[in-house]
């Protein structure tokens, strides 16, 4: 087969086809992805503008909400266009930009959620301890830390990828570029490759949600020796919630990178991809405000405010000198 040159652009051939069923699920998907967009939105910015959110445990929630932004934000807005326009091409530049970002946000999230669980333990199991076990200093360590390890991973598999030579077919069966799809289309041999990015994959996934399980574990174990059951079931309610999003997250994640070569299709692929790049955003700004009394109290003191500040604008008398 012959190479191509790496300056020719790659063609996506998307998550959907023109077909009724198709056009619908379309719609719905942009519905998702902007009730998703305006929720981590106002999530991020009811942390931001109130001083009695300005805590460890909703500072990170504020990080959660700005990854799933910018994630839903590097994904969504180029496979619409590109399904509305049928114009599918994508430069090397800007599937390498958009492997980064996904791998930077991505990750990140994975470490992030891993951080969120262990406040959580701590806010529960040690509550006396809170200040100390979970500083501002660590609470940062861990924001950063989480961002950092993301774009490394990011930017080591988007610089090895388009490293290698690819052949004559410049089709890629996904609606955005991904490392391992990619990868398939090379024509130089990536084992390698694919060993470091298991490696990267155990990294990335596997330990963080082994912490979050120790972290939920010895949450379950103080909560079974509660002697309150409206405390128990509060705390059942909220730790099972929280689980439900993160094996969401983490079960289509290790699905799409740590299963064998010759187990993967092209089409599971993009509806497992679509799960934690599209629909999980959407849950949690709906998961960790829904169950919040403090998210729900800043919330209401928002739109009353800013509702209050609307009728005194339309009512108050126009005074002209």
């Amino acid at each position: 087969m012959e190479n191509w040159n790496i300056t020719a652009d790659f063609i996506l051939l998307g998550l959907f086809n023109y077909t009724g069923a198709h056009q619908f699920l379309f719609v719905l998907v942009l519905i998702i992805a902007f009730t998703s967009l305006v929720g981590n939105a106002l999530m991020l910015l009811l942390i931001l503008l109130d001083p009695h959110l300005h805590r460890p445990m909703y500072v990170l929630l504020s990080q959660l909400s700005l990854m799933d932004l910018m994630l839903i934000s590097t994904i969504v807005p180029k496979m619409a266009i590109d399904y509305l326009t049928c114009r599918k091409f994508i430069s090397p530049a800007g599937c390498g930009f958009q492997i980064f970002f996904f791998l930077t946000l991505g990750g990140g999230e994975c470490f992030l959620l891993a951080a969120m669980s262990y406040d959580r333990y701590v806010a529960i199991c040690n509550p006396l301890r809170y200040p100390v076990l979970m500083s501002w200093k660590l609470c940062l360590s861990m924001i950063l830390g989480s961002w950092f390890l993301g774009a490394a991973d990011g930017l080591m598999q988007a610089a090895a990828t388009l490293n290698f030579s690819f052949c004559n077919t410049r089709e890629i069966d996904h609606f955005f570029c991904e490392a391992p799809t990619l990868v398939r289309l090379a024509c130089a041999d990536t084992s390698v490759f694919e060993y470091v990015m298991y490696i990267c994959c155990v990294l990335m996934l596997l330990i963080p949600i082994s912490l979050i399980l120790i972290s939920y574990s010895l949450i379950l174990a103080a909560v079974l020796q509660m002697h309150s059951n409206e405390a128990r079931k509060k705390a059942f309610a909220t730790c099972s919630s929280h689980l439900s999003v993160v094996g969401l997250f983490f079960g289509a994640a290790i699905f799409t990178y740590m299963r064998p070569k010759s187990y993967r299709s092209a089409n599971y692929n993009k509806v497992v991809s679509a799960f934690y790049t599209i629909f999980t955003p959407v849950l949690n700004p709906l998961i960790y405000s829904v169950r919040n009394k403090d998210v729900k109290g800043a919330l209401r003191k928002w739109l009353v405010k800013h509702f209050n500040g609307l009728n005194s604008d339309h009512y108050s008398p126009k005074w002209h000198y």
